[in-house]
């Protein structure tokens, strides 16, 4: 399918840099072949979007996620966590979603605040660029660079966007089946177009699901940074 570009232009775009870290790329949870979305990255960050934002994963040390903090369980298991109750007692929500238990891997630790694993990776030209650190609550996964999966706590993203009057994101970076998928899927729920370059992304699994959970939503996908590169439309 050709690729259609309609109503886009570089002053209602963004591009989300997601998680490029060196704990992703070549650290504690590096997902293989991650250094390959640099090149494409790089390339595209120098297209002239509105807003250019790269998030980082920025856990406490005794974040929920890590395995070494739930006795007798191991690297890549599964629990099921819920909302902590500070953030749920006296709130009145819409949907039920704000109280459901959602299962989550127990990751190796990784992204810990003020360490190397935290730091963007050598080599990506992320000067400039506005950051967005998600994953800094001790009880509360958040794979969204948007909110948590419960919406309870928000990264101010959406407020960003909407005041730069941005209609399209595009979206690149690592884990394309977690934080990727989880930013693009928010991203076309709070309106905006969305667009994720498969090129530029990279994931933990081969499966490939996350492309078919995405497309479904509305997501639109790119194969190449070169199909945009090329088109000019962002070139203006």
């Amino acid at each position: 399918m050709p690729l259609d570009l309609a109503n886009v232009e570089p002053s209602n775009s963004a591009i989300i840099v997601v998680d490029v870290q060196n704990d992703f790329v070549s650290g504690s949870l590096a997902v293989r072949d991650a250094e390959q979305v640099i090149s494409p990255i790089n390339a595209l960050l120098k297209l002239p979007f509105a807003i250019k934002i790269a998030t980082q994963d920025y856990h406490p040390a005794n974040h929920i996620s890590f395995a070494r903090n739930h006795e007798g369980k191991k690297e890549f298991d599964k629990i099921v966590i819920f909302p902590p109750a500070e953030l749920v007692v006296g709130r009145t929500l819409e949907d039920e979603r704000s109280l459901e238990g959602l299962e989550q891997v127990l990751w190796p630790v990784h992204c810990v605040q003020d360490t190397f694993g935290v730091a963007f990776v050598d080599g990506l030209e992320h000067e400039g660029l506005e950051v967005v650190r998600k994953g800094c609550d001790v009880g509360i996964e958040c794979y969204s660079a948007f909110e948590d999966p419960w919406g309870l706590t928000n990264t101010g993203l959406k407020d960003k966007l909407r005041n730069k009057e941005i209609s399209n994101v595009f979206v690149v970076g690592i884990a394309g089946d977690y934080c990727v998928k989880s930013t693009a899927l928010d991203a076309k729920k709070y309106g905006f177009r969305t667009f994720v370059i498969r090129d530029a992304v990279r994931s933990v699994s081969d499966n490939g699901i996350e492309w078919i959970e995405m497309d479904k939503a509305g997501v639109e996908i790119i194969d190449t940074a070169e199909e945009l590169l090329t088109s000019r439309v962002l070139s203006q």
